[in-house]
């Protein structure tokens, strides 16, 4: 059995935190402890110039997987914290994912997820406010699938009209993506600049995105874009990035 989950973080607290450039994290995934972390440098997406290369844009376009948003939040989160080849243990302890679930409640929590025949295969998810999305973690148990669930994010910001997608630390593969590193400092001011609400949420971007086009899974909608009806998913989505923000 797992030790009692310790209270959670506040949500008004990890807002403020998110708000100030500062995210938590924790040693281990039964860990109650948290500790705060303000990175010298941070990783963002510039949103009008994601890069999707044309291999990636190929998957997206064929509907590999069903992509959702916010419907398996806590299972995401969960599949982010699982053990990883070289990395058994987790910062994302049972006390952070509480929080989290806890902010998705209020709204201020989101997740991507990518589905094949029902199982849940990749996905991310991440803290929203103002007109900033702070990615947390990611998951692919099927190739390409996170990334699949970024173009979707990168997407539905776009179409929501989000400034800012930070994405914390860099890595090479975020690098290949088109993600850029800047000081902290200028972080912060980036998000000051990113005040007041957005001109919808990311479900009504998805709504306003794809529509029923999604309902009905990825072979359906694939089958009536040749009959001529409305593009397939994926298809609107890649449509989405080659337009100017």
């Amino acid at each position: 059995m797992h030790a009692p989950i310790p209270p959670l973080i506040p949500s008004d607290m990890l807002l403020l935190a998110y708000r100030s450039g500062i995210f938590p994290m924790a040693d281990s995934r039964d860990d109650p402890e948290i500790f705060w972390v303000e990175p010298k440098e941070r990783a963002i997406f510039p949103l009008g110039e994601f890069r999707m290369g044309r291999s990636l844009g190929k998957v997206v376009k064929k509907d590999r997987f069903t992509v959702t948003c916010d419907q398996a939040f806590s299972d995401v989160v969960d599949a982010c914290a699982a053990p990883r080849p070289g990395h058994p243990e987790s910062w994302i302890s049972r006390r952070i994912a509480a929080s989290y679930a806890a902010l998705h409640d209020l709204g201020h929590a989101h997740s991507i997820e990518c589905w094949d025949g029902g199982k849940l295969v990749g996905g991310l998810y991440g803290v929203s406010f103002d007109r900033v999305f702070c990615g947390e973690s990611m998951f692919s148990l099927a190739d390409n699938a996170s990334k699949v669930a970024l173009v979707w994010l990168v997407a539905l910001l776009r179409e929501a009209g989000y400034e800012v997608l930070d994405c914390q630390f860099m890595t090479d593969h975020l690098a290949s993506l088109g993600a850029v590193e800047l000081e902290q400092d200028g972080y912060v001011k980036m998000v000051e600049g990113a005040k007041g609400p957005a001109r919808m949420t990311l479900a009504e971007a998805y709504s306003s995105l794809v529509g029923d086009s999604a309902g009905s899974g990825a072979g359906a909608a694939a089958a009536a874009g040749e009959a001529g009806a409305l593009p397939s998913p994926g298809k609107l989505i890649a449509q989405s990035l080659t337009q100017t923000s």
